[in-house]
């Protein structure tokens, strides 16, 4: 896990410093809110509907147990007592006040954190695939790269004010659980014939009122030519991007009105411009930042199958738990373990201030201090060993942490919708909750299988919707919020757009209309088929049929 340097850490303390004199001076009146907004938004604060929100930057989702504590220290001496994981694998609080802000940055800064980079039209949070560095088929970690993109960005002068927010994931495996496709520049660490290292380049996806799936524009880049073909895309994308209209100044829409041959061909251009000025990054380079996500001194496991076997006979929901939250280990004796934040009715991606702590405390008993979160708002710890998963389980019950719904229907991708966002033009919270509380028997669930609803309370989709198998979007239409559903989308390999399947549905309506999707479903799948692979055969025309003849 990486470390802040000498540099890290000075830089990090002058922002808070800097930020603190500002807020000071935001208080006593001598900046008017107008006047404060950029810089507050640099420091990744926001003003929501009811306060202000602090979005914290966990790069590439990893945390260690003491940021994890830390996190929840803070939230009980400056929030309500929780935290909300989101899509982009970070952590945000929905109740500081401005008066302590300075402050909750400062106690970030002592255990290495802040929230530079989290709002604003700059390079966001560098995403990755929340199993880098333990994934079977992974050709190398992706963490290493995406350290070194926050590196370089951070701060990089032509990047601070870009015509809108730009976003970047980076994934070491075919199969994609970061939904690099849907980012404004995706990464596949792949190898060529020669065994050479490189990058899959994929440019353009994006979601919101416009969503798009990313383009291939270079299926080989040599590592050394990262950085300079990286930033001959931003540069493109920052001299000749839509100012005029902040809905259409995202680089997926450069790429529609422009064509992909020609920002390829203007990319290309400035990259062979940038090769001759710059410095490619040298092996060394690369070197110093993956020696911190070298893999762990692994033991030798003294595993009893048998034993195990008749634990998961005696604990039903032990064994439910296990198919649900446990994901292939490359080591031999471990495996990965997805901490549901989704408990039955509660709200996706919370965490209280005891989850927190709990969940810590577990990493530092089962999983070597390291923490991931994901980008579908829960947790991961990536280094169990199989001897302690019993363990682990009765630890994460006794937290309501042992949900048996990864990838299940109650497992639901929700933004903070109406009840906190001030873009937001309907809730999504309390539409995940009663889905959840409908689908509540956990054995219906797995027999449904793997179902990925998620649900958006704006046009900007930060609850992903588009790419979900259910979608559902929330709308306001001359005061009264009514929902759209989706159909069709994927986050995966095969990312693709759901389409719209009908008229929509007011708030208690939607629920019974995702009921009927799920049932028609399992009327129709063929065996061992997923509802998205149901879908797939049989399209959209048997479902709406089904949906509007019992609306």
């Amino acid at each position: 896990m990486y470390r802040y340097d000498e540099f890290d850490a000075t830089f990090v303390r002058q922002r808070v410093a800097q930020f603190r004199e500002q807020v000071a001076r935001r208080l006593e009146g001598g900046l008017s809110e107008d006047e404060f907004k950029p810089l507050r938004l640099m420091n990744g604060l926001y003003l929501q509907l009811h306060a202000y929100m602090l979005r914290v930057a966990i790069p590439y989702g990893t945390l260690s147990s003491r940021q994890m504590h830390k996190l929840a220290d803070i939230s009980v001496k400056y929030d309500k007592g929780y935290g909300h994981f989101t899509t982009r694998q970070n952590i945000q609080f929905n109740w500081p006040e401005l008066k302590d802000v300075p402050d909750l940055l400062d106690e970030l800064a002592d255990v290495e954190m802040h929230a530079i980079q989290t709002s604003g039209n700059c390079i966001r949070n560098v995403t990755a695939d929340h199993f880098a560095g333990v994934a079977v088929g992974e050709v190398e970690d992706p963490r290493p790269v995406a350290e070194l993109i926050r590196q370089w960005s951070s701060l990089h002068p032509e990047f601070t004010f870009l015509p809108r927010k730009f976003k970047i994931a980076v994934i070491g495996t075919r199969e994609d659980r970061a939904v690099m496709k849907s980012h404004d520049i995706g990464l596949r660490i792949v190898r060529n014939d020669g065994g050479d290292t490189g990058y899959e380049v994929h440019v353009g996806g994006g979601l919101g009122r416009t969503p798009m799936v990313s383009r291939l524009i270079r299926a080989f880049l040599p590592r050394p030519d990262l950085l300079n073909y990286l930033e001959a895309i931003i540069r493109v994308y920052n001299l000749i991007g839509r100012r005029d209209n902040k809905y259409k100044a995202r680089i997926k829409i450069l790429l529609h009105e422009t064509g992909k041959q020609e920002v390829t061909r203007l990319v290309e251009k400035e990259f062979d411009q940038l090769k001759k000025q710059n410095d490619a990054v040298s092996p060394a380079e690369y070197e110093r930042i993956a020696a911190y996500f070298q893999d762990p001194a692994y033991e030798d496991t003294d595993f009893n199958l048998d034993a195990f076997d008749e634990k998961r006979k005696q604990h039903p929901q032990f064994n439910l738990w296990l198919n649900s939250s446990l994901s292939e280990h490359r080591q031999r004796g471990y495996s990965i373990v997805t901490v549901s934040l989704k408990p039955i009715g509660g709200i996706p991606g919370d965490a209280s201030a005891e989850q927190m702590h709990g969940v810590a405390t577990c990493a530092e008993k089962f999983s070597l201090s390291e923490i991931r979160v994901s980008h579908e708002q829960n947790l991961v710890l990536p280094f169990v060993k199989k001897q302690d998963l019993f363990e682990l389980w009765q630890g994460l019950k006794k937290l309501d942490l042992a949900t048996p719904n990864v990838g299940l229907a109650s497992d639901i991708i929700a933004c903070p919708g109406m009840d906190y966002c001030a873009l937001a033009t309907a809730r999504s919270i309390p539409i995940a909750q009663d889905i959840s509380n409908r689908f509540a028997d956990l054995e219906r669930q797995h027999d449904v299988g793997e179902l990925k609803i998620k649900i958006s309370g704006c046009i900007n989709a930060c609850g992903h919707h588009h790419v979900a198998n259910i979608g559902i979007l929330g709308l306001e239409k001359k005061g009264v919020e009514f929902y759209q559903i989706t159909m069709g989308g994927e986050a995966g390999e095969n990312t693709a757009i759901g389409t719209v399947i009908g008229r929509g549905f007011s708030g208690t309506e939607v629920i019974d209309a995702v009921e009927t999707l799920v049932d028609t479903y399992v009327e129709l799948r063929q065996e061992n088929e997923t509802f998205a692979s149901t879908y797939s055969r049989l399209g959209v025309t048997p479902f709406k049929e089904a949906l509007y003849a019992t609306a």
